[in-house]
């Protein structure tokens, strides 16, 4: 999908957030313009105040299918800074595969709502899917297949047909008197058949199938490699319970791509990018934690040599501290901004409140951090003065890593160079050189 838009939206909405007559009718014209999934990432592109603002400006039809396509943070913010009642009409006439995209991090008065207004048929469809794992076929199948009973004729079936098709339908499916699955006949070859044809007589009997407990992720390769545009899904007793089609099929591989990228840098997948300041501290502190254990272990070996180099190897054996530290803390912003840069959420309009944000984020983080180090550090070496240095210098390099994870970014974008191949590399050498001249020069001016 193209966010080639998203970009002119952000600035027109920015431009006219003072004057609510002209913004209604940018909000207008963006939904005329712009898919469910661009409006929803269109969205984050804004601090929570204005993006509410914009949210109710936005009509309810279009608001709860924005709502379906949002990530799950995204719209946690949604309903945190929202009243209960205007929340409620989002989960009206939802069926079991919406509510079930929804539901992993919905609280129970939201789902047990939406459950209320379902019909009868997607309440069941909801709790058999609800009995299966999230990493289970059976809890993703969608519910949508063509189940044709094997006794009807080809007229009978061109006539159920021809009222209810789902999208991706190249074929249906036979199933015998107890629902179980015993084929599946194409809709091009349904159409050359003669009406008082038995369906039963032109079943293809050499097919694939997924379990309902494969699986999620191996079933979706599956389903994309393939040929065919949704593979039927089953019981372990061959009963038909669903299918999985290849518009799920992408959408479960692109969720797990963001989740293994935002893994490898430390942090939360699908973190908003005006995310709560303390949720995304909190999210990045858990693993520059695990980052400080590895760094002190270098650490440690280093001064094994400690007797050798006397005074001075205190300084060296902490060197890696302060670096490691600082590249943690500046590839999980750089993630996140790259992400931003790539869907065009990220402007000059709201460079600035993105700006400070992850200064905000950087002060928690490294005054915390700078303690615990400082901390460490005096248990270690029994040097105050030593201790204060490292204190200056961990502050100091995670603010300004920080920071670099935004302007590095940007700056690559505006050179045209791309910030995904080298943003990284030239934010370790910004945070290294930092860093290092920092905690030198003050263990110079402390200790010599």
């Amino acid at each position: 999908m193209s966010f080639e838009k998203l970009p002119f939206f952000i600035e027109m909405l920015n431009d006219n957030i003072e004057n609510p007559s002209a913004l209604a009718d940018v909000v207008t014209e963006l939904e005329e313009s712009l898919s469910f999934e661009q409006i929803a990432v269109l969205l984050e592109a804004f601090p929570i105040p204005l993006r509410k603002l914009i949210w109710q400006l936005i009509s309810q039809e279009v608001q709860q299918q924005v709502f379906i396509e949002m990530r799950n943070e995204s719209r946690q913010l949604i309903l945190n800074a929202s009243e209960d009642d205007e929340c409620f009409p989002l989960f009206e006439k939802l069926d079991a595969d919406e509510l079930l995209d929804l539901s992993e991090d919905l609280s129970d008065r939201f789902v047990d709502y939406a459950v209320s207004k379902m019909t009868a048929k997607q309440r069941a469809l909801f709790k058999k899917a609800q009995e299966f794992s999230n990493d289970e076929v059976g809890h993703w199948q969608s519910f949508d297949d063509i189940q044709i009973p094997e006794r009807l004729k080809t007229s009978a079936v061109k006539k159920i047909l021809s009222k209810s098709l789902p999208p991706l339908s190249e074929v249906f499916y036979v199933t015998n008197h107890d629902a179980t699955l015993i084929g599946e006949v194409t809709i091009a070859k349904l159409i050359a058949i003669q009406d008082e044809t038995p369906i039963s007589t032109v079943v293809d009997s050499d097919y694939e199938v997924l379990y309902s407990t494969d699986n999620i992720y191996s079933a979706a390769e599956k389903v994309m490699m393939s040929g065919k545009s949704a593979l039927p899904v089953v019981d372990l007793n061959g009963f038909l319970t669903g299918r999985l089609d290849l518009q799920q099929a992408y959408t479960i591989r692109e969720q797990q791509k963001d989740i293994q990228l935002f893994k490898s840098s430390g942090m939360v997948e699908e973190e908003d990018l005006f995310s709560n300041i303390w949720i995304s501290s909190k999210n990045r502190a858990v693993w520059l934690g695990v980052n400080l254990v590895t760094a002190f272990l270098a650490s440690w070996f280093i001064g094994l040599f400690e007797g050798t180099l006397q005074q001075v190897v205190a300084l060296a054996v902490l060197m890696p501290v302060v670096a490691s530290m600082g590249g943690i803390s500046g590839s999980q912003t750089l993630t996140l901004i790259i992400r931003g840069l790539a869907l065009g959420q990220i402007t000059e309009a709201n460079q600035k409140a993105i700006v400070l944000k992850e200064l905000k984020v950087g002060c928690i983080n490294g005054l915390l951090w700078a303690a615990i180090i400082a901390g460490i550090t005096y248990l270690w070496f029994e040097n105050p003065l030593l201790s204060l240095a490292i204190y200056i210098a961990i502050l100091g390099n995670i603010i300004i890593a920080s920071l670099s994870g935004v302007w590095v970014p940007w700056l690559l974008t505006k050179l045209n160079i791309d910030p995904a191949l080298s943003g990284a590399v030239i934010l370790t050498t910004v945070t290294d050189i930092f860093g290092f001249i920092t905690f030198l020069g003050l263990g110079a001016l402390f200790l010599t």
